[in-house]
Parts: structure tokens; sequence; C-alpha cells
């Protein structure tokens, strides 16, 4: 007799993947939240609050007005993180604002904690005109080391990065664009890796081309996907449409209409069904499912085929009918089923090694370097079509990542601090240790309760 269980039906998992929102409110309620300040410094008596506060710390108030270099070596600003967003473009939610956004940045902070041992702080904004944005992070950048945008509509998320990044000397970036380009990257290269396919020779149907399609399509093109190979879906009057020649790129597409033009060296004419046909690669960016994306038009990519739906809460097709269509390795957005293909495998990994050297900016050089860490972590413990990339609970890629982009910043000449790899893995694996054993004693000693049953 076989010991293979049963395939659980249709029904039952389309249940335990409703299962994560059906147990979130209750949860959320039990713990009010997900985060909170924590003290970092000793206290053995009160002597203490005095060198910690008034009259002691005028001290070093006054040296860092007077050497204003001297607020890394003082205060906890080398670590510490803005998640600011304006909750207009909220994962698969849309446009719910600033309060209903507060739960996601939580726990964007909790992740850049405990995977990346980032100090990270949710600041939610009472605004969503870009240039009062812009103001606002202008205003609270003293504070902190690096600046994290995050569900931020599109098109204005293009220009608020890049007026921030050219006003701020600190890193700003906005992670639905580099972070998830990173990861994605880093999952192509392992599924490729596993079908036998190269990243110069495949054709990619690219759907959406939002924040992190864009992102994507730029790092993708930089990486070594022919520009030409990618056929990119968007939506054009009311339409998804694939673009290409005759379509005004520039005026329907602000920040990225000149790398649009580049695409779509065939001439593809359509819509999605036609972008996808001969694919080797579909990378999907675009509304929640089910039924997106059809098993018909996945019928007709190439075989061995790779697809990565992306869409939150639920990606455009369930990965079990897009396997039974055809594709080899299927990713999704999600965790809770396998190959997991999400930014937040990148980003307390990418923000641990840009703080560590204390980087002006990041670039998509260190988005490479970061996918390339990712991808080789998951290699070195062996590649499975359904397990492409590590989980975030492997500490090890977090740490490997750190190292990948402090090393590839120091050679690029954008790092304040230059160090040794050697140097960088040892202080991750500090920061991201005592983040997690912290959270470990807090649980054993009883003051982070277990969640009720």
């Amino acid at each position: 007799m076989s010991d293979r269980k049963p395939r659980p039906s249709e029904d039952e998992r389309v249940r335990r993947a409703a299962a994560p929102g059906e147990k979130a409110p209750r949860l959320h309620a039990f713990y009010r939240g997900k985060i909170e300040a924590s003290v970092k410094c000793a206290i053995t008596s009160f002597d203490d609050l005095s060198i910690w506060y008034t009259p002691g710390v005028a001290a070093p108030c006054k040296e860092i007005a007077a050497d204003p270099a001297k607020l890394r070596e003082y205060t906890n600003v080398a670590n510490a993180v803005a998640v600011v967003s304006d909750g207009s473009r909220v994962l698969g939610l849309g446009n719910i604002g600033a309060r209903a956004s507060l739960p996601v940045m939580e726990g964007k902070a909790l992740l850049f904690k405990y995977l990346g041992g980032v100090g990270a702080f949710p600041v939610v904004l009472d605004t969503q005109d870009e240039d009062e944005i812009v103001q606002a992070v202008r205003w609270i950048a003293p504070g902190f080391g690096g600046i994290n945008l995050e569900d931020i509509a599109t098109p204005k998320c293009f220009p608020i990065l890049e007026r921030l990044r050219a006003e701020l000397d600190i890193p700003v970036w906005h992670d639905d664009q580099q972070g998830t380009a990173a990861v994605t990257l880093a999952g192509l290269l392992n599924a490729l890796e596993i079908v036998g396919k190269r990243l110069d020779g495949v054709t990619v149907a690219l759907l959406g081309v939002g924040a992190a399609g864009a992102a994507t399509l730029r790092v993708l093109v930089a990486a070594g996907v022919v520009a030409g190979n990618v056929r990119v879906v968007e939506v054009v009057d009311g339409q998804p449409t694939v673009l290409g020649r005759g379509h005004d790129l520039e005026r329907l597409f602000p920040h990225r209409g000149h790398l649009l033009a580049h695409t779509n060296a065939d001439g593809v004419r359509g819509s999605t069904p036609e972008a996808l046909a001969g694919a080797d690669v579909v990378i999907a960016f675009t509304k929640p499912g089910p039924d997106t994306i059809r098993k018909e038009w996945i019928r007709a990519m190439n075989p061995r085929g790779i697809g990565f739906f992306m869409a939150n809460p639920v990606p455009e097709i369930w990965p079990w009918d897009a396997a039974e269509a055809g594709l080899a390795i299927v990713g999704t957005g999600r965790g809770d089923f396998p190959n997991q293909v999400n930014n937040s495998l990148g980003f307390p990994g990418i923000f641990r090694g840009t703080l560590d050297v204390c980087a002006t900016t990041i670039t998509d050089e260190m988005a490479i370097a970061a996918a390339g860490a990712i991808a080789k972590t998951a290699a070195d413990r062996g590649l499975r079509e359904d397990s492409i990339l590590p989980t975030m609970m492997e500490t090890e890629t977090f740490i490997n990542q750190a190292v990948a982009v402090g090393m590839k910043a120091i050679e690029q000449g954008i790092a304040r601090r230059a160090v040794s790899a050697a140097e960088l893995r040892t202080e991750a694996e500090l920061r991201i240790r005592h983040a997690q054993s912290e959270t470990l004693i807090l649980q054993r000693e009883g003051l982070i309760l277990p969640p009720p049953t």
C-alpha cells in the first residue's frame, strides 16, 4: 500500500488559503498590534537615568551639535528605518488610507526587526499629496538611518522616490520596487537552473508595469534578460494590452516609457493570451484572482514554463491550477504556498547590509547582489521545483544578503564605512541573532503571551 496522503480537494485547498485571513483579526486584537519600542541600554539604578536623560544627556547633544557625524555614534539612528506609507495602494486592497494601512506597516516593521535586526517604525501619513509626502519625509529624516517607502500608488511613487533620493543623504527606497525585483530575480535564477534555460534566452510575459513591475523589468534587464524578449501587458484604454510600437509610452507610463520602448522586439499584438503564447516565463503583478489568468492561456506557453503570480491576498491563479495547466515551477507572494516570491525575503537583509556600511543609497547593483545571495543560499541547500527560494525562517539568507549588499556598496564607493566581508558577517549575525533571541526570551518568560487557541 502507498504511504502517500490523498491530495486535498479543491474546496479544502481554498479553505486552507482563507485561514490566515480568518485568524488575523482575532490575533491582532489579542496583542493590540505587533511591535513596540524597547530599551537597549543598561538600567541598574536611579543614577543611570541621570546619564540617559537629564543632566547627562546634554553632553552628547552638544557634541552632536558641534559634529553631526557623532549622531551615528551616540544614537540608534544608524539602525533605525521609517516605514512610510499614505495607504494609497495597499497589497491587493487598494486605496484604504493611512489608518487602515497601519497593520501592514507594523507587520513590515516586525519583519525588519526579527529577520534583519533593523529597528523599524511605521509612519503613516494622513495625506496622499506628492509634495506633502516628500515634505513630511524630509522633516522626519534626521531621526532615521533609512527610509522605506511602502504601498504608495503609481505613478506618484516614482517621483516621490526620485525626489527623496536626490535630496536626502540617507538611503531611500521603495520596497515595492527594488525589493520585489530582487526577490523575483533570485527566484527566476534558480527556476531557470532547474528547467535548464538561460536568463538571456527566455521570453518573459510581464503582466503589470506599476511600481513592482517596472522595477522588476529594469532589474531583470540589468541582470541579463534581453529587453526585446519581454512582452509587457498593461491596461490601455481600459483593456489589458501588449505594449509596443504604436503606443505613446512616455505619455502613458511616466518614468517607465524609455525602458518599455525596448521591449517586445517581435511586435506581438493583443492582450494577455497573446503575451503568454510561446513564453517561457510569466510574472504577474495584476489584480487578485483566482481567475485573473486562465489555464488555457498558460497551456499555450513553452514547455517547462515558469510562473510567478504575485497578487495579494489571492494570486492571479491558484498555484495548483497553474501546475495542472503545465507550468514546471509556480511561485506566489504567499508564505502558505510553496515558492514564496515576496519582498519580505529581501528587504531585511538588504537594509541590514546597507546600514552596516552606512551607504548613502541602495542601487540596482546592490539589489542584484542581494538576489544572487538569496539564490545561492537556496542552491547550497538544494533546489526542487517546489523549493526554489529560502523561506523567511532561514536566517542565513539575510546574513548572506547583508554581506553581499554591503560589499557591493563599498565597491561602488557609496559606503561611508569600509569593512571586510568577515566583519560584515559577524555584525549581521550579532544583530539578527540578538533580535530573534530577545523575542524568544520574552516568549519564554511569559512577557509575550502565547496566542490563544
